[in-house]
């Protein structure tokens, strides 16, 4: 079975909405590689509409220009890519495809069939709802040091908690903060009580 990994880049304050605007002063050879490791090197992208649409307007003209980013570029362009949307649709950029059905049965099958990791960039709409499913296998966060407040949109809304356990932490010069979570089980119910028996005395 394949495991699938997401990752967003996301403010101090929580927002997750046009990166682009907001964390390329950050992006250095830290989070390059990162990046890299996490989606990069997946043989399967799962995209919702609009991140895919985002991306396939932009990283094949990459490729094409022929510059630093090209290796990325051919490498999503080589990958099979799989979008949730519940319109149809038709593609331009090579290896795309449509997910049939609904999405936690899809994936749950995707994940049973592939053979290597399947990666996921922004798309915080499919991230929650597979997090609610115990389908996604690690969550990477980039956590940038800058609050932006605003009102824009946030990875997570209303809805029941989701207890995660963190992986590892890597803070990296810029003061990314590079977080990966993965599934865990429910925390216990512990009161005040039995927690004030860790504060420190005097």
């Amino acid at each position: 079975m394949s495991k699938i990994t997401a990752g967003l880049f996301i403010s101090l304050d929580g927002i997750i909405q046009d990166p682009q605007d907001w964390h390329f002063p950050y992006f250095n050879d830290e989070m390059g590689a990162a990046v890299g490791e996490q989606l990069g090197a997946a043989d399967t992208v799962l995209f919702g509409r609009n991140t895919y649409e985002g991306f396939a307007g932009a990283w094949p003209a990459r490729e094409d220009a022929g510059e630093e980013d090209a290796g990325m570029a051919k490498a999503l362009g080589d990958a099979r890519k799989i979008v949730v949307s519940h319109d149809e649709l038709t593609f331009t950029w090579r290896n795309s495809e449509q997910l049939q059905g609904d999405l936690i049965e899809g994936v749950t099958a995707l994940k049973a069939e592939s053979t290597s990791d399947i990666g996921m960039s922004g798309s915080p709409s499919i991230v929650r709802q597979l997090l609610a499913a115990g389908l996604l296998d690690e969550l990477h966060l980039f956590v940038h040091p800058i609050a932006l407040n605003s009102n824009g949109l946030r990875l997570f809304a209303e809805g029941e908690p989701i207890p995660l356990r963190l992986i590892s932490a890597q803070p990296f010069e810029t003061g990314v903060l590079h977080l990966i979570y993965g599934p865990s089980e429910p925390v216990s119910d512990q009161s005040y009580d039995e927690a004030k028996a860790h504060l420190p005395r005097d």
